[in-house]
């Protein structure tokens, strides 16, 4: 019997593992290779394990959260599904809310039928030559194209020397300017009828016409000013134009002044033939009036219509009778002609003047509109203004005859939403004067398609400088502002130059224009046309508006 002999086993052998020494950690030095590029999503041993489908996510939600996670939703196992999706699209099927106002036009539109042609398949196309004319009338997603046209015609031969854009302006400051001194006060003031305090909207007063002369005069054509100039001041205004240059960034409608430079002096001027005077409306709303100069209620026509409540509201509310007191400056009205026929409007002028530092000296015109007596029979000066509601479905805004006596706080915030500018120039303006008090009036029209006819639904007073906090204006920036205009004007060799602020975008431009600029073009430089409203009268060119 032959014997089998196994073959010796081998011994086995110990491979030890290859072992990373980290002589400064616990860790290995380096990613493993077979866990290299692999994703990673941290998870919680409590998270729930979710269903294929489990709808009670979607329709309670309270279980919305039923499936989260600690550490957040994360995307490193998530499914990504990316072959037909160029060619899926959602559709919008909500309907577009309107307006309460134009809820019923539809109802109207359908039952005069369809504008569009009917194709066989059953779809309504419109008209190309319609289409190419919304195209014109309408920018991108359907919002109207806001283009405005410039306050003057820019020519070739102008220079421009700087951009001021609003941004940069909003930050600057000067703080620490005292108020104005006077040097001059002229002028015959009368007294404020305080029974217009109790009007109300149950109890209105109709809106009267009083034919008298307002004095606009520019700058260089004021003999006050002139005279000063020779002994006191570098740089001399009136306060509507200050006003306009320190609240330029509240804007949004076009304007310019003329600045010359003679020596170390600055004048600031209106030109001629302008609407430089006229007040906007609704100039910062979201929507600010179409420009269809056909309209009672285009810019223009509103401009003219605001201008004319203002100026009748402020002489309707004064004691005007022959045998009435008023106050008188020690000088009289310099503007006043022997040859001039007809009554001139209650209003005081200072002429006064602010030490800017670095020896600029401005000197400027402010107006008075009345005095009243105050609570210790002090005499106190007022500037009044008129506050006007043309058609409040149009406006975006609340109807004054409902809310202003219940909520007048609404009303005016409603205003200086949609005329900030013009509430602001307005307050600069009788801070630059030191008037105790700005009187607002609220007018409105008496019927909504008739722009002459208005009645007077309330006043309301405030202290200038409180109302200055209260609606963020700022005269430390104001007149920083001021400032840094004087500073690059005063840079410039003597000549003529004009600030416009542009139409379209939120900026000032410094033009160097030539010395005979606006000098023989009168009336063709404006590109005005012959006003048609009820107002012709009021708008007349010049130095003097009568109403």
């Amino acid at each position: 019997m032959s014997e089998h002999v196994l073959p010796a086993e081998e011994p086995i052998r110990f491979v030890a593992p290859i072992i990373q020494d980290n002589p400064t950690g616990w860790g290995p030095c380096e990613m493993p290779e077979q866990f290299r590029d692999m994703p990673y999503q941290p998870f919680s041993k409590g998270d729930r394990l979710g269903k294929i489908s489990d709808w009670t996510v979607v329709q309670d939600k309270k279980y919305q959260n039923k499936y989260a996670s600690p550490f957040g939703a994360g995307s490193s196992y998530a499914y990504f599904h990316d072959e037909d999706e160029s060619t899926f699209h959602l559709v919008d099927s909500t309907r577009e809310q309107k307006p309460p106002y134009q809820r019923g036009r539809a109802r109207g539109q359908r039952s005069r039928g369809a504008r569009g042609a009917r194709t066989p398949g059953g779809m309504t196309t419109l008209n190309k030559q319609r289409d190419r004319k919304l195209g014109k009338r309408w920018g991108p997603r359907g919002a109207p194209m806001k283009i405005r046209d410039a306050s003057v015609t820019v020519r070739p031969t102008w220079v421009t020397i700087e951009d001021m854009d609003f941004p940069r302006l909003a930050k600057l400051s000067l703080p620490g300017i005292k108020e104005g001194e006077d040097i001059v006060c002229c002028g015959t003031l009368e007294y404020y009828d305080k029974a217009y305090d109790r009007v109300n909207v149950k109890h209105e007063k109709p809106l009267q016409r009083i034919d008298r002369i307002f004095h606009t005069v520019t700058t260089t054509d004021d003999p006050v000013i002139r005279r000063l100039s020779k002994t006191t001041g570098t740089v001399y205004a009136t306060d509507a134009i200050l006003a306009t240059i320190m609240c330029c960034t509240r804007s949004n409608y076009s304007w310019d002044i003329v600045i010359e430079k003679i020596g170390d002096k600055l004048f600031l001027d209106k030109r001629d033939n302008t609407e430089f005077d006229l007040l906007t409306v609704n100039e910062t709303s979201v929507e600010p009036p179409a420009d269809d100069g056909n309209s009672i209620n285009s810019p223009r026509n509103l401009a003219l219509e605001a201008t004319f409540i203002n100026h009748n509201f402020s002489q309707q509310v004064l004691k005007s009778g022959s045998s009435e007191p008023k106050y008188k400056f020690p000088e009289p009205n310099p503007f006043v002609s022997e040859e001039e026929e007809g009554e001139v409007a209650s209003v005081g002028y200072r002429y006064r003047k602010w030490n800017l530092n670095n020896g600029v000296v401005l000197v400027a015109r402010c107006e008075h509109d009345a005095v009243m007596q105050g609570p210790q029979n002090e005499t106190q000066f007022l500037s009044i203004k008129a506050l006007n509601e043309w058609d409040s479905k149009l406006a975006n805004g609340v109807e004054w005859r409902q809310k202003l006596d219940t909520q007048r706080g609404a009303v005016l915030a409603n205003e200086l939403r949609n005329n900030s500018c013009k509430l602001a120039k307005w307050t600069v303006q009788a801070l630059l004067a030191g008037s105790d008090q700005i009187k607002f009036g609220y007018v409105s029209r008496a019927q909504v398609r008739d722009n002459s006819r208005h009645v007077i639904l309330g006043t309301q007073q405030f202290k200038p400088h409180e109302f200055a906090a209260q609606i963020n204006l700022s005269m430390d920036n104001a007149w920083g502002i001021l400032r840094c205009i004087i500073d690059i004007c005063m840079k410039q060799k003597d000549g003529k130059y004009l600030i416009m602020k542009d139409p379209n975008k939120p900026l000032i431009r410094l033009y160097d224009i030539p010395d005979n600029t606006f000098e023989s073009d009168g009336s063709e430089e404006s590109g005005d046309e012959p006003v048609d409203t009820p107002f012709a009268p009021l708008y007349s060119y010049g130095n003097n508006k009568r109403i």
